[in-house]
């Protein structure tokens, strides 16, 4: 058994044991922008009520379930605005990340948490991993990623696209849906992301609630049916399409454009537009405080600055992402989200049933 499908189980597992324990009561105040803790000693379950006014500084935990070039240019950003804080990243899968922060939440080791989606922050927030905290630019942000009790908050967007080998189709042979890709004829010739990649199951969880249980089975057997490769994360998945090993590739758009600035043949497809179709589907990346956070102040002063336009325009120039913040400009090439229908589904009110999403992998045994 692989460690990705291990980390997978034991995080299904962590959160079937731990499903009925009950949320931390709610903080009477949230911190915000103008009233961050001048020190750790303040209790991280009290909100703050007096303004910082010396350097912030000391040393800023990350966990991230994003990959370490996808967020270090950030990081590099933030460092130079406060260059007396030291961030230490710890990069891995969001089932990995996620394992040691319920492993952990006696001795928290961690300040941060971003993640790639809200499948698996909502999941942790359920069960009182963080502590609320609401950044001065919520309030610009679309109100449907922010946490309604400030546990988290959304950064970016992505979308569920179809990339594809211009070497090894033609455009009169291409997919207009996603239901496409349990078409025989492209049997052994597809490469996806697997059970343990974070988006993956985001997708899943927004397909149960946009079709019901019985289709999203069904399409998940067809790609199963169909040979699909499962890899853990979507940067094989646009390398092997690249490289010609695969005619296409289930992906977040994004990896199309990292993988056409690399020089490959490459293509991409914004599925599901036509009439009866199901629409594109989203997700939003995300970051929250842990709870028990050894520098509170470092912390909320890197989600301000993520959600501040210099941050958003980072992940919109450096990883050709949807910024959150209204705007923003996009980066050269990537299309308009309003240039396409939008599935109608609510992603965060998705993520919610986290466990019916795992229980169908898992009987589906999805790789």
């Amino acid at each position: 058994m692989s460690l990705p499908r291990i980390a997978s189980l034991l995080f299904i597992l962590v959160l079937l044991l731990t499903a009925c324990t009950p949320a931390s009561p709610a903080t009477p105040e949230v911190p915000t922008a103008a009233a961050l803790p001048e020190s750790t000693d303040v209790p991280t379950d009290v909100a703050a009520t007096e303004t910082v006014d010396q350097p912030i500084s000391g040393k800023l935990v990350i966990y991230s379930g994003r990959s370490e070039p996808l967020i270090q240019p950030v990081i590099d950003a933030f460092k130079a605005e406060y260059p007396e804080v030291e961030v230490l990243l710890k990069a891995g899968s969001n089932s990995e990340i996620a394992n040691a922060l319920i492993e952990e939440q006696a001795n928290t080791q961690a300040d941060l948490f971003i993640t790639t989606e809200l499948f698996t922050v909502q999941s942790l927030a359920q069960q009182g991993i963080f502590q609320p905290y609401r950044p001065a630019a919520a309030d610009q942000l679309p109100p449907e990623f922010v946490d309604p009790n400030n546990n988290w908050i959304g950064l970016t967007l992505r979308a569920r696209v179809i990339m594809y080998n211009t070497d090894l189709v033609v455009p009169e042979d291409l997919p207009t849906s996603i239901f496409d890709l349990t078409d025989p004829k492209w049997k052994g010739k597809i490469a996806a992301a697997g059970s343990t990649n974070g988006s993956m199951q985001a997708q899943i969880a927004a397909m149960r609630q946009l079709l019901g249980e019985e289709e999203t089975e069904a399409w998940l057997q067809g790609l199963l049916d169909n040979e699909v490769t499962f890899f853990g994360g979507h940067t094989d998945v646009r390398k092997a399409v690249g490289a010609g090993e695969f005619a296409l590739g289930l992906v977040n758009h994004y990896y199309y454009h990292l993988q056409l600035a690399e020089g490959s043949k490459v293509g991409v497809i914004y599925p599901d537009q036509g009439d009866g179709q199901l629409g594109l589907i989203t997700n939003t990346t995300a970051v929250a405080v842990v709870k028990g956070a050894q520098n509170v102040s470092a912390a909320q002063a890197f989600v301000d600055f993520l959600v501040s336009e210099q941050g958003q325009k980072l992940f919109a120039e450096q990883n050709y992402e949807y910024p959150l913040l209204p705007g923003v400009p996009l980066r050269d090439g990537v299309q308009p989200l309003e240039s396409f229908r939008l599935a109608e589904v609510n992603v965060a009110e998705a993520a919610l049933d986290s466990d019916a999403t795992f229980d169908l992998m898992e009987k589906l045994e999805l790789p």
